[in-house]
């Protein structure tokens, strides 16, 4: 007899917090009982440091509801997000973080709002409780990333939100290697909904993304999800050719109207390595774009679950 699909799905990648789990379950609890008793927890270990998994085998051993799934490394919070999704069945999926900065209690405010007709619903954090540093990136990486993709985004939204069964099965069927979740369900383009909602204060761990890591996000992100780089590309370069053509016309009217010899050493060198070096991040950018390309052509997996707390049906 085929289980009752839950109402409610809850995916959490874990990272860093094994200390937030015990309240992010206690307090999920609380919050998701008065809608329904029909939900589960959807914890998925992307190899944490700390001690999580054994945290979410006690909190699965407790509670049935509580679905742990151990990824073999650590594979990025986006693809950890595609496991959870991958095995969330209930009618609305909520993705929130472990760290308790999304806070549970604003699950209802979500919900409230998907019932009264949109498939996706996403949590704008009003007043961000972050460090000046991660505020000053996240902004610095959006507004990259906006320039040079020609897609619109906003750093006050992450990843908190509630998507309906419907969604998610679409989003399953995305298999790039480059994931990122918000772009990818703004793809989708189903009616979608941003309410304000309470950020709290980081009180578990610290956040992983450091500037570097968030250049190579935005990097992956704008190889993903836009060509704009490589247009921007030639279009500069015949920018430049233009201006090379109005240059040299001009030194031969110079040279043969007035008499003005061509200048010699200096301009020729610094030309040539002002085009050499153009020449070579050209390169690297359609390098890039060809190094994506060679890593989707190799079809691996997305993800590796090493082990999990139920039985997994779609081995």
């Amino acid at each position: 007899m085929p289980t009752k699909r839950p109402h409610i799905s809850i995916v959490t990648p874990v990272y860093g917090c094994a200390r937030a789990l015990p309240e992010l379950y206690q307090r999920l609890v609380k919050t998701l009982t008065p809608i329904t008793e029909n939900f589960d927890i959807i914890m998925v270990n992307d190899q944490s440091p700390d001690e999580a998994w054994d945290v979410i085998l006690q909190l699965s051993a407790k509670d049935s509801r509580v679905k742990g799934i151990n990824l073999s490394r650590n594979f990025g919070q986006h693809r950890a997000i595609t496991a959870g999704l991958d095995y969330a069945d209930g009618d609305w999926v909520v993705v929130m973080d472990c760290d308790l900065q999304d806070q549970p209690e604003e699950i209802v405010k979500l919900y409230n709002k998907a019932q009264e007709g949109y498939d996706v619903v996403f949590g704008r954090r009003a007043t961000r409780k972050d460090s000046f540093f991660k505020k000053f990136s996240s902004k610095l990486y959006h507004r990259i990333f906006e320039f040079v993709s020609g897609m619109k985004t906003d750093e006050s939204t992450a990843n908190f939100s509630i998507i309906s069964h419907n969604v998610v099965k679409y989003f399953r069927k995305m298999r790039e290697q480059n994931r990122g979740y918000a772009p990818f369900i703004d793809w989708l383009g189903f009616k979608r909904a941003d309410i304000d909602i309470e950020h709290a204060p980081r009180a578990y761990g610290k956040s992983s993304y450091s500037l570097r890591k968030l250049i190579a996000l935005a990097i992956d992100s704008i190889v993903a999800h836009s060509n704009k780089p490589l247009r921007l590309s030639i279009e500069f370069g015949f920018l430049m050719t233009f201006f090379s053509l109005a240059y040299a016309i001009w030194l031969i009217i110079r040279y043969f109207a007035f008499g003005v010899p061509v200048a010699g050493w200096t301009s020729v060198m610094v030309s040539i390595y002002l085009i050499g070096g153009l020449l070579f991040a050209n390169m690297g950018i359609l390098g890039l774009y060809i190094g994506k390309i060679f890593n989707e052509t190799k079809q691996r997996p997305i993800y590796v679950v090493a082990e999990t707390t139920f039985e997994d049906e779609k081995e």
